[in-house]
């Protein structure tokens, strides 16, 4: 089974289109410099018309132990995908708050899968491409066969540049516990194309069932 992630969420038509379409997460991009930013206040909105069993994830870029769990709560997420230059320590703190926490990783040409031993207290790692001056949503892609490498260390969530035509590949190549897509199901930024978004999750489900 492969966990399939629908991020930078901002409407609620595109939160229950990606749900019925057999989603398993959905991510709300709380960091001011993003396209997709959305108020923790709207979000907490839309996930309440969610149905259960889905996980809402709040994307958080550097910021404040203090200042993720109060996003936290007042989105209701149970879930913060910590996308920037967070600390082992500051992973550990907001799991000990209760929180399932996801660590975000930029793989670039010096990038050691080793690192992620450091994040003992994360749930899962998801891996994205390095591209200077972003924070993910690049539409870019990275070198597979390191997230089959970095299994050993964790769930991987692979990201960056997935799109229906190759997340078959991307599984094939990759074996990771989940798969991360933004730009390539999206009309523009924060909007969605339903139509490309239910074949990702299809093609990604229909893979992994291979």
């Amino acid at each position: 089974m492969v966990r399939v992630k629908i991020c930078g969420l901002t409407n609620l038509e595109d939160a229950l289109v990606a749900a019925a379409a057999g989603a398993d997460a959905l991510g709300f991009n709380f960091w001011p410099g993003s396209p997709r930013h959305i108020e923790a206040r709207r979000a907490a909105e839309l996930i309440a018309h969610l149905p259960p069993f889905i996980t809402p994830v709040g994307v958080v870029v550097n910021e404040s132990r203090a200042g993720v769990e109060r996003l936290a709560r007042a989105s209701s997420v149970g879930a913060v995908q910590l996308h920037g230059d967070e600390l082992p320590e500051d992973a550990a703190a907001l799991a000990a708050a209760g929180l399932t926490i996801i660590k975000a990783f930029r793989v670039g040409t010096g990038f050691r899968p080793q690192r992620l031993r450091e994040f003992a207290a994360a749930d899962a790692f998801l891996l994205d491409a390095q591209v200077k001056g972003k924070r993910g949503g690049t539409g870019r892609s990275f070198d597979w066969t390191v997230a089959r490498r970095a299994a050993p260390f964790g769930r991987i969530l692979l990201a960056g540049g997935l799109t229906p035509e190759n997340v078959a590949e991307a599984i094939c190549q990759a074996q990771p516990w989940g798969v991360d897509v933004c730009t390539g199901v999206e009309k523009k930024p924060g909007v969605k194309d339903h139509a490309r978004l239910r074949e990702f999750i299809r093609r990604a489900k229909e893979e992994a069932a291979s």
